[in-house]
């Protein structure tokens, strides 16, 4: 297999950061899109079904006008499934910063990345240079997309539970959602990260929110369910579905320890996957 010019593999990943992103902040995937309808059906309260009849109309608004669906364009998460021909070098984390800056250009973005500490802006969310990016390897060379808003993000919380208390998971995730109230603008999708260790618990959370959320197994219905018995409803002003989905990753943990993290998004569960064309 011949591998292609570094600057070649550089600008196309740097294109196809720029696809995604504006791909991600403008449509919905359409299993997202499948039950926030659902739940507009079904919902009983009027008030609530009301609000749901807003988030309808701003999806369709967004993708007719071509405009981001949120004010909080997020901050940008990445995932990079990178195939064999293609070496992991620093470039790859440059192009992405790189289409990170042109989508903040081109789509536009708001710039919402800044220092931690002294709160300075670059505007253009790239922050100390460099998004979160996540590896692994595959056949296919792409890029995900997931901005994180911060309104859903602030109110994620990890646990570092006993063993004994496997039980309490659930628990702990409707506790969160019940702590977070209003503030992440249900009616939220809830990523879910059980095992592995304190950070990577976290990580599973957060990569839970790429799995289609229209499919959910017997526990992940459990807990919904669990949410959903709140009654905080859509923008907390009460209703069926304070929650649209749950989304459980797990990986193994140490016998000691029983890592747990939730990590919330709201009603606009965004990501979007581009292929690098080389």
């Amino acid at each position: 297999m011949q591998v292609p010019a570094d600057d070649e593999v550089y600008e196309a990943l740097a294109d196809a950061t720029l696809r995604a992103y504006r791909e991600a902040v403008i449509r919905l995937p359409p299993d997202v899109l499948r039950v926030i309808r659902k739940a507009a059906a079904a919902e009983t309260n009027p008030v609530a079904h009301g609000e749901f009849a807003n988030i309808v109309k701003n999806i369709m608004e967004a993708e007719r006008l071509g405009v981001p669906m949120c004010q909080d364009t997020g901050v940008p998460v990445v995932y990079l499934t990178i195939p064999p021909a293609v070496p992991l070098t620093s470039g790859l984390y440059t192009s992405v910063a790189e289409g990170v800056r042109r989508a903040t250009r081109e789509i536009p973005l708001r710039p919402n990345v800044v220092d931690p500490l002294t709160r300075h802006n670059t505007g253009d969310n790239s922050g100390m240079g460099m998004p979160a990016i996540h590896l692994k390897p595959g056949k296919r060379f792409t890029v995900t997309v997931l901005p994180k808003g911060a309104g859903a993000e602030n109110m994620s919380r990890i646990a570092m539970l006993l063993p004994s208390q496997k039980d309490q998971v659930e628990k702990f995730v409707v506790e969160t959602v019940y702590l977070a109230g209003s503030r992440p603008c249900p009616p939220v999708i809830i990523g879910v990260g059980i095992g592995g260790t304190f950070d990577g618990a976290a990580a599973l959370a957060k990569e839970a929110l790429l799995g289609r959320v229209d499919t959910m197994t017997d526990f992940e219905e459990q807990v919904l369910c669990a949410v959903n018995r709140l009654g905080i409803g859509p923008m907390g002003l009460g209703g069926d579905f304070t929650a649209l989905a749950v989304k459980v990753k797990t990986a193994g943990c140490h016998t000691a320890s029983l890592p747990v993290a939730v990590n919330i998004q709201c009603w606009a569960n965004r990501h979007a996957t581009a292929e690098v064309e080389r």
